[in-house]
C-alpha cells in the first residue's frame, strides 16, 4: 500500500490536497485496493454543494457499489470527466486520478496526516 506523504486523508479513505485555493479530492491506494477493479463512477455536477461526511458520488467495482464521502464542505468547482469513461484510472494511479475539486471550503473532517493514516489503515 502506498501513502503519499504530501496529502491529508479522511477515515473514509479519501485524500485531500490543497491546490490554488481548492481542495482536490481522490481515493487512497488502500481504498482502490479494497474496492477491486472499478467499472463505474457516479460524480456530482459542478456547482453542487458537498458536505463533510456525506456522499457526493459513488464508485462501482466488480465487488460492490461504495459511496464516496466528502472530507470537506464546499462547492464542487470541477469534476474529473476522464473518470466517466475510464474509472480504472483510480486503480491505476489513485494519487494522480483526482475525482472532484471543491471551492469555498468552510469545514473539513478531521483529516489525518500520512503517518496517522498509515496507523489507521494498519488497525483496520
Amino acid at each position: 500500500m502506498t501513502i503519499n506523504p504530501e496529502l491529508k486523508y479522511s477515515r473514509d479513505h479519501e485524500w485531500v490536497k490543497e491546490e490554488d485555493g481548492l481542495c482536490v479530492i481522490g481515493i487512497s491506494d488502500f481504498a482502490q485496493d479494497a474496492l477491486g477493479d472499478l467499472v463505474f463512477v457516479n460524480l456530482p455536477e459542478v456547482g453542487d454543494a458537498v458536505t463533510a461526511g456525506e456522499a457526493f458520488g459513488d464508485v462501482e467495482s466488480v465487488k460492490a457499489v461504495s459511496d464516496l464521502l466528502c472530507p470537506v464542505t464546499g462547492t464542487v468547482a470541477a469534476i474529473n470527466e476522464e473518470l466517466l469513461d475510464a474509472p480504472e484510472k483510480l486503480n491505476e494511479d489513485p494519487y494522480g486520478a483526482w475525482i472532484i475539486k471543491v471551492e469555498n471550503v468552510t469545514a473539513c473532517e478531521d483529516l489525518l496526516d500520512a503517518a496517522a493514516y498509515e496507523t489507521f489503515c494498519a488497525e483496520a
